[in-house]
């Protein structure tokens, strides 16, 4: 069952990212997001751009908190930290 729990809170953090992200692309560039990404691989700053992106983890995580459900923030924590440890290899790579 805490598995689960775990899970259903890494996939909501993924999700987050990913549709953070998106979001940002979609509200400040001026191109298309593959473009984007294309330009952000290119010039080193994808890092970057998934991080804007995963500030939107912070609303499920405290959904879940205030829902008592520690779990699930625990697997939204999980996602976080290895986001950021995703960043670090990308920025000194």
């Amino acid at each position: 069952m805490v598995k689960k729990e775990v899970f259903i809170g890494m996939f909501a953090g993924i999700i987050a990212t990913i549709i953070g992200t998106i979001l940002y692309i979609l509200l400040f560039s001026k191109v298309s997001i593959e473009s984007t990404f294309d330009v952000a691989l290119e010039n080193d700053f994808l890092g970057s751009l998934i991080a804007l992106g995963a500030i939107a983890n912070f609303f499920p995580f405290f959904v879940f908190l205030r829902k008592k459900q520690d779990y699930r923030a625990r697997g939204v924590l999980i996602v976080s930290l290895f986001i950021a440890i995703l960043i670090a290899i990308l920025k000194f790579s």
